[in-house]
């Protein structure tokens, strides 16, 4: 189907649902669903045919170019009209959308300047050029190269290179006997987020911070670089944020209270999260002539990029001055955010976010993942249009700020924490999509349900495999390739969640399941947060056919009908059980290798671990009798059924704990939080395993002896919930 929901004529909306239900009736025995009687499986199946028919790339064509064609970077009235477009989009599909207002501090430059003082005289360039044949690479609207959230700042000093600048890094520096403090360090993008590389520099000393990108991870070493290919040209900058997002997200000045018109606001001097050091993105053209001028002793062989000169360390003889200057104002933010309320549950909410500012066009990064969640919207407008009504209420959002510290995301959950504690059942989060493979990460309790998703969804490639099979086959090629890893498990499982988008709010501040789903994976490039993110770029490289983008929208509109209607919510507690274990093993043996820390007992944890896996072995014991039952019985003890999902969706916040991580308050999930020196990576018992890397061994025991009381609560909320649906089910 290619119109809009609006176009739709109420003959071509028969003609679906019949065909739909035609489907059903000669699909023999088809695989249970979980949370549904086998009486309730045809209807359900033939709503999420409905829904899976509507998405069109021709539709997601249109609003990716639409919604990507001038640059709606957050605080701006560009990203306003983005928002406006969107609602407009949601209403026109018969949702009732509006439009929640937060502000936040969102400085933007005023001045940057670069300049390599000596041996030789280069003045940076920091400007992305436009590339011929691509009409929005040149807008004059573009927000300039920046880092934000890095301190006002004109410095001058000598130049050291520190490879990624992680700790590990600065371990082998002090090992040369190389001091950064009262320098000017350089460091190339990745192997951490970029936030963690000016937050490490300022504890060791150093004034200011670059970051450039090296062509050996994104440029001209990996491919040819756009426009012949998708890697990064040699001006080519990838903006971002250095807010110190592992301490809190959202706006600097308001953290844990939602910043609106008038609300409180912290001082600018007591804002935790802001860098301590000038810090400036820079491309590998701008930094060729810095690297040029380094002498000390050669890097070490895996710092060595691919830019055309020996990597020196220094410090110096390159002197560089580096001045920037911001206008520390605060900007409003705009969400969007839809309700289709529930006909028998409506305090039971399910919420689907994907955020809509980019750092400049943003193709990719986020209007692939937007147009997703606009297309599961105009799919649920269908089935509204039929008659259909889902028992649970479903939420979409389209969130503001994410691209400069999960701005609107966190101020809206912030904002209604108490709601979402009492109602939330469960999050799902878009990002962005690609030609690939679908993949998630997210809460265990749901992993089985989404196996069971991804079972029914057909893989984008074509060839009448499903999603998961083709991910399952992927990672089978994918193990075969790496001989480190034979014998490794190649059974679905999604990955741990840390932070770097807008489900962290949800699951690491107030302990709501949440999922993070996407696909992609084939194409590498190197446009990521510059001006190349755009519409011409992605049809050329990155999913020509929207392939990827209408399995986005099937997979998560067919999670959210199965959650929203299912009699009792699919959750399962087996795979938290076997996961927490795995990472309490991995605490036991990094504790192991320290002289410090070797003394750290686990065993209560391990016991606790033990009783989580019984409860869930009890509850999956009560299930079987939901099969063989009746719609009418399933109706008779709908509010049985109720006590007990109520319980089943509170069970994360069973692992929550209001005062929070050491050091960090605002992070309340005692198994999932991102590390104080990863960033977007995950620590799994973050509290425990930080105090080892840290040779804290009271601090080690504490945490260990909390999240071991979260697991045993989390078993004693599964054996209850086991418990009532025993009784409910009888």
């Amino acid at each position: 189907m290619t119109g809009i929901c609006r176009r739709m004529s109420g003959l071509s909306l028969m003609m679906l649902v019949a065909a739909a239900t035609a489907r059903a009736q000669t699909v023999s025995a088809p695989p249970p669903v979980r949370g549904f009687p086998s009486a309730m499986l045809a209807a359900e199946r033939i709503q999420e045919d409905v829904l899976r028919a509507v998405p069109s790339p021709d539709t997601l064509r249109a609003q990716l170019i639409a919604l990507s064609a001038f640059p709606h970077e957050a605080g701006t009235e560009r990203s306003h009209r983005v928002a406006e477009a969107i609602l407009a989009r949601f209403r026109s599909f018969g949702l009732d959308a509006s439009i929640e207002r937060f502000e936040a501090l969102m400085p933007r430059p005023v001045s940057r300047s670069l300049q390599l003082l000596s041996p030789e005289r280069y003045t940076a360039r920091l400007k992305e050029p436009a590339v011929a044949g691509d009409p929005t690479s040149g807008q004059a609207e573009q927000l300039p190269t920046f880092n934000a959230y890095s301190p006002d700042g004109n410095v001058t000093g000598e130049l050291v290179y520190v490879n990624y600048g992680v700790p590990d890094d600065y371990r082998i520096l002090d090992s040369l006997g190389i001091s950064v403090h009262g320098k000017i360090v350089i460091a190339r993008y990745g192997g951490s987020w970029r936030g963690i590389k000016p937050k490490v520099a300022a504890e060791h000393g150093a004034i200011g911070c670059l970051i450039y990108s090296d062509p050996r991870d994104d440029g001209y070493f990996a491919g040819d670089v756009y426009p012949k290919g998708p890697m990064r040209p040699a001006q080519g900058v990838q903006r971002g944020s250095v807010m110190d997002m592992p301490i809190y997200p959202g706006d600097p000045l308001s953290p844990g209270w939602a910043s609106e018109t008038g609300s409180r606001r912290l001082p600018i001097a007591e804002a935790q999260t802001l860098a301590k050091i000038p810090v400036l993105p820079i491309s590998y053209g701008d930094a060729l002539p810095l690297m040029r001028n380094l002498a000390g002793p050669v890097a070490p062989e895996a710092w060595r990029g691919a830019l055309p000169v020996t990597y020196h360390v220094g410090p110096g003889p390159g002197r560089v001055r580096l001045a920037v200057h911001f206008d520390w104002k605060t900007r409003p933010l705009y969400d969007v955010v839809a309700m289709i309320r529930g006909a028998v549950y409506p305090d039971e909410w399910v919420i689907y976010g994907n955020h809509h500012d980019a750092w400049v066009n943003g193709a990719a990064d986020p209007i692939s993942g937007q147009v997703s969640l606009d297309e599961t919207a105009r799919s649920l407008g269908v089935l509204l249009r039929s008659g259909w009504r889902p028992a649970r209420t479903i939420i979409l959002a389209a969130w503001d700020g994410e691209e400069w510290g999960l701005l609107g995301s966190t101020e809206w959950a912030e904002k209604h924490a108490d709601e979402l504690a009492a109602n939330a059942v469960a999050y799902f989060n878009g990002d962005t999509n690609g030609r690939g493979w679908f993949g998630a990460s997210g809460s265990p309790s749901l992993e089985v349900f989404l196996r069971e998703v991804a079972r029914d969804v057909p893989d984008p490639s074509g060839g009448g495999a499903s999603a998961l099979d083709a991910a399952q086959r992927h990672r089978r090629q994918e193990r075969a390739r790496d001989t480190t890893s034979a014998g490794a498990d190649t059974a679905f499982a999604i990955g741990a969640l840390g932070s770097g988008s807008d489900y962290t709010a949800f699951i690491d501040h107030l302990g709501v399941a949440s999922l993070d789903v996407r696909y992609g994976g084939a194409v590498d490039d190197g446009i990521y947060h510059s001006v190349y993110d755009d519409y011409t770029f992605y049809l050329r490289f990155l999913d020509t056919a929207l392939t990827a983008e209408v399995a986005e929208a099937r997979t998560v509109g067919t999670a959210l009908l199965r959650l929203a209607d299912a009699p009792v919510l699919p959750f399962e507690f087996r795979a938290a059980a076997r996961n927490y274990r795995r990472y309490a093993d991995e605490i036991a043996h990094l504790a192991q290798r320290s002289d410090t820390t070797k003394g750290l007992d686990l065993a209560p944890l391990q016991g606790a671990v033990a009783r989580l896996d019984s409860a869930a072995g009890r509850f999956e014991a009560a299930l079987p009798p939901l099969e063989g039952m009746t719609v009418a019985q399933v109706v008779a003890r709908g509010a049985a059924l109720d006590r007990v999902n109520r319980m089943l969706y509170r069970t994360e916040r069973a692992v929550t704990d209001t005062a929070g991580l050491p050091r960090r308050p605002w992070y309340r999930n005692l198994i999932y939080a991102p590390g104080l020196y990863t960033g977007y990576a995950v620590k799994t018992m973050p509290g425990i395993r930080e105090a080892v890397e840290l040779r804290r061994p009271d601090e080690a025991q504490a945490e260990a002896a909390r999240v071991t009381a979260a697991v045993a609560r989390l078993a004693d909320e599964v054996d209850r919930a086991a418990a009532a649906l025993g009784e409910a089910l009888k």
